[in-house]
Parts: C-alpha cells; structure tokens; sequence
C-alpha cells in the first residue's frame, strides 16, 4: 500500500509583538533603493594576504545631466575618492552639448582614467589605447614598469544589458590605461546570437557616429523635429552631424590636459552683509508695537 499524502497548511507568520521587538530594519540606502549592499560586500572586501591594502573600485553614476567617474576606496570611516571626472568638464575639451550620450560617457571614463594615472605618475608608463578603439583591450605589466593601476566596475543599480552606457565608462578608462577585469560582451555591437563582437560598430558608437548619422537624416526629412531635439547643439554652435569628427579633437584633448584646475575661492560682494536681523530690546519692540496701532487707527 502507498503512503497516505498528508497536506499540511501553510505556516503564517504570527505578527505578534515578539516578532516586531526582533525585526530588525534594513540599511538607510538600501531603503531608499541607493544602494545594493549585496553587490557592495564583495566589491570591498579585500583578502587578508593583501595586509590591509585598499581595493578600488571605478564606480559610474548617471543624473539627468552629468555623467560621474570616481575611482574609490573603502574605509570603515567612510568612502575615499581617489579621482573624478565628469561630463560637465567636456565642453573645455571641446565637447559642447549631448553630455549624457555613449560617447560621452566613454570620454568621461577616459578623463577619469588619465587623470588618476597623472597624478601617481603612471601615465607615460600606460599610455593606454590610442588607435581601433573598437578593438578590446587589456593593460599588460611592462619589464621594469610599475604594476598598472587595477580597480573593479562598480554598476551601482544600473542595469548591466548589453549595450549599455556604464560599459562604455568601462571601456574609456581600460583605454585610458585602468586594468580593469572586462570582457566584449557587454559592449555595442556585440551579437548575442552569434556571440561575436563587431569593433566597427563599437567605435562608431564611441565617437558618436550613431548620433551624427541619426541627426543628418533628422535633418533632411524633418528640420523641425532635427532644431526640436538638437537646439542644445544648435545654441552652443556645435554641429551634431560633425560629432564624429569633433570627438577625435575631444579625445586627444583629454589626452594631452586631464589635470583637474582648481578655482580659487572668491569672496561673495557682499560678504559682510548681516541676513540675520539684530535683537530688538524691550523697549523698540514696544515702540514698534505702538507705531503699528497708530497706523491702523490712521487708515481706519
């Protein structure tokens, strides 16, 4: 004979007072949505035979306007950046508008990466990749060279679908000279179906020739709708046809400039203004009580 199948009823938590006095509340950030702790935990955490070496990571966020590159850190303090860049910095290269786009962000990675090796003396070392930028790259360690500088990607809660925007931060700051763990996968022009990768079309999209072939034909078949999207080009006088060629002048730019200048802090005009309105004594409050009774008897 067969068992006898026994059903059984499923389990309800008991909301009990018990059981709110154990709950224990999740993270700030993860409560907000800011933060995927899961994926923090063992981007930080470093092995123990690195005696207490910091583990870097490139970390790239999107706003509305600005794309940020930050190589960064982790202390029981806090985070520490080490180097930043950022999209709104590219109108001094020569990149006026159109600040947000996949060439873009790949010139913000680039800046982010030649900035960090000039400042610990590493960039005439590892030059990175100047020519076929559609072509995958890897830092390689020179004969009497210092190791290359090696950070791990940070996505943050960006979602990691082929073709996205945070890999082309990845891909400017491995050609800027970062030894970051990568494979073409995740690049444009890579083919699921075919598991190949088409460097053309990788770079097209780094110097925005998707954008400038989109724009001439907007151009030609609907003027209107071609000032509508591109009036920030339009405005900062910069032709969105001609961005594959105005990106190559942006490239060697950053090449040949990526220090960060600051500005020096100027005093405000009127910086010895008081906006916080002197204490009144007893008898000037009294007075502007009566003066305020007079004026309404007046108008009454």
């Amino acid at each position: 004979m067969g068992r006898r199948k026994v059903k059984r009823k499923s389990q309800s938590v008991a909301k009990t007072n018990a059981y709110f006095s154990r709950f224990q509340v999740k993270f700030a950030r993860r409560r907000a949505g800011k933060t995927d702790y899961y994926a923090r935990q063992r981007l930080i955490t470093q092995d123990k035979n690195k005696y207490n070496s910091p583990k870097y990571r490139f970390v790239v966020r999107f706003t509305n306007r600005d794309v940020i590159c930050q190589v960064v850190y982790a202390t029981l303090a806090g985070d520490v950046c080490i180097a930043s860049a950022y999209s709104h910095e590219l109108p001094k290269y020569g990149m006026k508008a159109g600040l947000t786009n996949y060439a873009a962000t790949y010139a913000t990675g680039l800046l982010c990466a030649r900035r960090l090796l000039t400042k610990y003396g590493l960039a005439d070392a590892y030059e990175g990749k100047t020519e076929d930028l559609g072509e995958d790259y890897h830092v390689e360690q020179g004969d009497e060279e210092a190791r290359p500088f090696k950070c791990f990607l940070d996505t943050g809660l960006v979602r990691t679908s082929t073709g996205a925007r945070v890999f082309a931060a990845l891909k400017g700051a491995v050609d800027g000279g970062l030894d970051i763990p990568h494979n073409e996968k995740r690049f444009a022009g890579y083919d699921l179906q075919d598991k190949s990768h088409d460097p053309d079309t990788l770079e097209r999209y780094i110097k925005g020739g998707v954008v400038a072939e989109y724009a001439e034909e907007l151009q030609e078949e609907e003027p209107e709708k071609f000032e509508q999207q591109f009036a920030k080009y339009l405005a900062a006088d910069f032709d969105p046809t001609e961005l594959e060629d105005a990106m190559e002048d942006v490239l060697d730019a950053i090449r040949e400039d990526p220090v960060h200048e600051k500005k020096e802090r100027v005093k405000p005009a009127d910086a010895g203004r008081l906006f916080k309105l002197p204490k009144l004594t007893y008898e000037e409050k009294k007075a502007n009580l009566k003066a305020k009774l007079e004026a309404l008897r007046a108008a009454a």
